[in-house]
């Protein structure tokens, strides 16, 4: 028996007026998602714990069967993970955004954040100008005295290590829950390190607003990388053993940071695929190859697609539609087929880690669908796998329980 994950972030959402009052799940044609969902047990979980943010950090911790009430210290850490990044006592780790603010005369301060991810800015440029901002003699001086160190990512997504610093009492906060709104009250708060993160921001809007790559990037249409953005703060983290835990061994596939932090903390293979972008144009036949061989390998893989949760982030509603439909037809659709093709059973889980909302580019902790599909069984319910279905199964109020189902150990 081989078992697979499959976890379209942030593809869950509520009835959007644009779609005739439809969720996206809903008003999209997705056959494969939706066969396995009339087949199979439909569901819906909460993975995101109250009062804990919502997020794939908390979120995917509880798919994995990790707590995030009991292992939680923040995001930053688990994706310095994936990069081998080992966080010393007294280091504080933060996700340094690639973030666009607004072309005004205004304020830094009273800027418009228009996107969290530059617009979705290419991995080689991101890089450029995060390493230019730190080599700067100016900012270099500020980051020396913060005791700062920030590690590229070719992404919009770096990493920042401060050294000598305390987090007690800081309050950072997720840019791409504030798009479209004034920066004012969502800078850094709370006791002396909250001023060193805001004159770090700030100077790096001096720095990189004229930077000749962000002029060419206007030239181009294209929305400028003009300040990093601190936030998802944590210390170092310790998880659990999945395989302890559950008897079986694997991989995880996806594009992103936190994903194989995750993995790697709690023991699975990072599995990297190449033109894997995390976005819309990802290489879903390459993660496809990724998980059966996985699977050759191992009992257990995972496949994360980030494409969903950036579309609504940047507000593209047919993005995000397409995105579905490409997990559906390029993801769900050919894993399937291959592991029928070889004769081998298997059970498929499906959901989405949290919902990130049209109406709000935001994300949302409220329970999401989930379905169990199982290659020798045929339960002919006829549902599909939309929000409205899943309220209708099996309610699973904490995420930390699903995967057992899944390894049929519940």
């Amino acid at each position: 028996m081989k078992y697979i994950l499959i976890i379209g972030d942030g593809m869950a959402d509520n009835p959007v007026p644009e779609l005739e009052g439809k969720t996206p799940l809903d008003y999209i044609e997705k056959p494969a998602m939706d066969a396995m969902a009339s087949a199979g047990v439909l569901g819906s979980v909460k993975n995101c714990p109250d009062p804990l943010p919502a997020g794939s950090d908390t979120a995917i911790l509880s798919i994995f069967g990790c707590d995030p009430m009991m292992c939680y210290t923040g995001r930053a850490p688990l994706e310095a993970a994936s990069t081998g990044i080992m966080l010393s006592p007294g280091d504080i780790a933060y996700r340094c955004n690639m973030a666009s603010l607004e072309d005004s005369g205004a304020p830094f301060s009273e800027r418009v954040i228009l996107s969290h991810s530059a617009g979705s800015i290419e991995g080689a440029q991101s890089d450029a100008l995060v390493t230019d901002l730190f080599a700067d003699p100016a900012f270099s001086e500020l980051a020396k005295n913060a005791g700062m160190t920030v590690y590229p990512s070719c992404s919009f997504r770096h990493i920042a290590v401060q050294s000598g610093a305390s987090a007690e009492g800081l309050i950072l906060a997720p840019p791409h829950n504030y798009l479209n709104r004034p920066i004012t009250d969502i800078l850094p708060q709370g006791g002396k390190n909250a001023g060193t993160l805001r004159a770090l921001m700030e100077a790096s809007f001096k720095f990189l607003d004229k930077h000749p790559i962000n002029q060419a990037r206007r030239a181009e249409g294209k929305l400028p990388a003009n300040c990093v953005w601190f936030w998802a703060e944590g210390t170092a983290v310790k998880l659990p053993s999945f395989t302890e835990k559950y008897g079986k061994t694997g991989g995880v596939i996806s594009a992103v940071p936190l994903c194989h932090g995750i993995a790697h903390l709690i023991g699975l293979e990072r599995v990297f695929v190449d033109g894997a972008t995390g976005e819309l144009d990802t290489n879903y036949a390459g993660k496809v190859d990724a998980c059966v061989e996985t699977l050759r390998l191992h009992p257990f893989a995972a496949v994360h697609v980030e494409a969903p949760d950036e579309c609504t982030h940047n507000g593209d509603l047919p993005g995000k539609l397409e995105a579905i439909r490409r997990l559906d037809a390029l993801v769900v659709a050919p894993i399937a087929e291959k592991m029928r093709a070889v004769g081998e059973d298997f059970r498929i889980l499906i959901l989405s880690d949290h919902k990130t909302l049209t109406s709000t580019r935001g994300h949302d902790g409220d329970p999401v669908p989930y379905l169990i599909y199982d290659s020798r069984a045929d339960n002919k319910t006829g549902l599909r796998y939309r929000e409205i279905d899943g309220a209708r199964g099996n309610y699973i109020a904490n995420g930390v329980d699903l995967m057992a189902r899944l390894f049929e150990q519940s």
